[in-house]
């Protein structure tokens, strides 16, 4: 595999999660498999709309799911991409941060005063 090659992946993955409804249904599935009725009731859309978004994760191997019955049950085809998540939110932990510290001043900086 080449840097080139990485570089696509890294950006289909990012892809993906471009969307704020695909990443409600991975962190639906942090606590594990659930069936698409299960998602949709958390997630409070309808499952026609749940399976557009899903099959996108699919696409991309993100999730995998597996038929039992009448029912579809996803999970995360790979755990690594909660820690992708949990990521992007310390990254916004830290910009809501400097925002705070640009909108308290100079002054709110115990180590200039």
């Amino acid at each position: 595999m080449s840097i080139s090659d990485l570089r696509r992946f890294k950006a289909e993955i990012f892809k993906a999660l471009a969307n704020p409804q695909r990443i409600a249904v991975l962190d639906s599935l942090r606590s594990g498999e659930l069936t698409v009725g299960e998602m949709a009731a958390i997630l409070g859309v309808e499952q026609a709309a749940l399976s557009q978004q899903l099959s996108i994760l699919r696409a991309k191997s993100i999730v995998k799911y597996r038929k039992q019955g009448n029912f579809v049950h996803y999970s995360a085809a790979d755990p690594t991409i909660f820690a992708i998540l949990d990521a992007a939110a310390d990254l916004f932990q830290n910009h809501v941060i400097d925002l705070q510290g640009l909108v308290a001043g100079p002054q709110a900086d115990p180590a200039k005063n």
